[in-house]
């Protein structure tokens, strides 16, 4: 079954680089750069949300609208916003991504694929409404994200 979601994942990242791939091309390295930090200042947010929400009082629909925003950036093909000349600052926009991150691209499938999972995973549980289940995929989801950090951002 995990053999099956990692090839299903896989080929939703195959899907999305394709299809997003003439419009990130259309975009200058500093703005495929913005593009990316903009994704992921957005779903920084939306965690935010749902970690008040599991730290104070529970808002079931809330949750479920950050995991959905999560999930929707995760399922979006960023990968394509890693284009040639955005593994370097460039004037003003300035990067975190480690030179690793162009190279090694097993392990960047990995960690995409292990947060595309559990991004997808946290949508689902959050659908359901249980806090106790949400809160063990959120952690899920912060591990995930954790996972990336380490490997390919700089402090």
């Amino acid at each position: 079954m995990i053999t099956r979601l990692r090839a299903a994942a896989l080929g939703t990242i195959a899907i999305a680089l394709v299809g997003t791939a003439a419009t990130a091309a259309d975009l200058k390295p500093e703005e495929q750069i913005q593009t990316r930090q903009a994704g992921y200042r957005f779903m920084s947010w939306n965690m935010g949300k749902i970690k008040a929400n599991l730290e104070g009082d529970y808002n079931q629909q809330q949750v479920q609208a950050a995991a959905d925003a999560i999930a929707g950036i995760a399922n979006s093909g960023m990968g394509a916003l890693y284009g040639p000349g955005t593994d370097q600052d460039i004037g003003d926009v300035k990067t975190r991504v480690k030179p690793e991150l162009f190279t090694d691209q097993e392990a960047v499938g990995k960690v995409a694929v292990a947060f595309i999972e559990a991004a997808n995973n946290m949508a689902e549980t959050a659908a359901l409404g249980d806090k106790a289940e949400v809160k063990t995929a959120f952690g899920e989801l912060g591990e995930s994200c954790k996972g990336c950090h380490d490997k390919f951002r700089k402090d």
